[in-house]
């Protein structure tokens, strides 16, 4: 009786082990042998190997050139409503009210206003406060704004054929001394907004200056100013869309700045080199 037993149990010790040994290679057998494995998808698997979500496409109102054309359009579209004086305000309503409030002069004064926006620029640098961009980039935008802005308003004007108040002669529409100041005003905006938006509500409080002074002075209506804004403003915000030098690269070769100084009773200049 100890003997079969034993026995038995040798046998039902050796079944469990046959079972441990043969039940995970039953449970990696497919339970329909007949049905292939389906193959792996590769068709996709360059398009974004580096797993990037795709960028978030922004409304047109959000895009650069949109957000730079607004006020520039605005401004241009009312010149032209008013032009040759339509519009619900006329120029001879505007060139009125102006008169009421200035007399009528003869002053040059926006002929050395338009350039006033600049001065600040370079007066704001000498004093070590550091614009948007580097000297380089912002002289090669100066250059391509003012080469833009001449080329359009002198196209304009050749074109509109408008006669000044004063009727001097035919080019009137827009006002190039208006546009020249907003361009400069505009410069300076973007190049020091993030220091101070000071600097740029001065710069544009020069420009609307030149513009009023050239209507007191009856070289031009309301329409030939408020348009010259516009296409100063946009051959600004056009220089800056379509340059393509590196942003925010520190000054090439030397740091020059200028200040002045007394040398025992005479006035004079310090001029400070210092090479990088």
């Amino acid at each position: 009786m100890l003997t079969f037993s034993t026995h038995a149990r040798r046998i039902t010790l050796g079944l469990l082990l046959a079972l441990g040994t043969v039940a995970p290679a039953l449970a990696q057998v497919p339970l329909n042998p007949a049905a292939p494995a389906a193959p792996a998808d590769t068709t996709h698997k360059f398009e974004n190997p580096l797993g990037v979500s795709a960028p978030v496409r922004r409304p047109f109102f959000q895009k650069k050139l949109v957000k730079a054309l607004i006020v520039p359009t605005i401004l241009i579209g009312y010149g032209a409503y008013t032009f040759n004086g339509g519009g619900f305000y006329t120029n001879q309503d505007a060139q009125r009210d102006v008169h009421r409030l200035f007399p009528s002069s003869q002053t040059r004064v926006a002929d050395y206003l338009i350039f006033a926006p600049y001065l600040e620029l370079g007066a704001v640098a000498l004093a070590g406060v550091q614009s948007r961009n580097d000297r380089i980039n912002v002289l090669l935008v100066i250059a391509k704004s003012e080469a833009i802005m001449l080329a359009s308003t002198f196209a304009v004007k050749a074109f509109s054929h408008e006669e000044r108040p004063d009727g001097s002669d035919n080019l009137s529409f827009p006002s190039g001394h208006t546009a020249q100041a907003f361009l400069a005003a505009s410069i300076v905006h973007t190049e020091l907004r993030d220091k101070s938006q000071g600097y740029g509500i001065g710069a544009y409080t020069i420009a609307t200056s030149v513009g009023v002074l050239r209507m007191v002075v009856n070289k031009h209506w309301q329409s030939d100013v408020v348009a010259g804004a516009g296409f100063g403003i946009l051959s600004a915000h056009l220089a800056y869309l379509t340059h393509r030098n590196r942003w925010g690269r520190k000054p090439i070769g030397r740091d020059i700045s200028l200040a002045p100084t007394y040398f025992g009773n005479a006035p004079g200049l310090v001029l400070t080199w210092r090479p990088r």
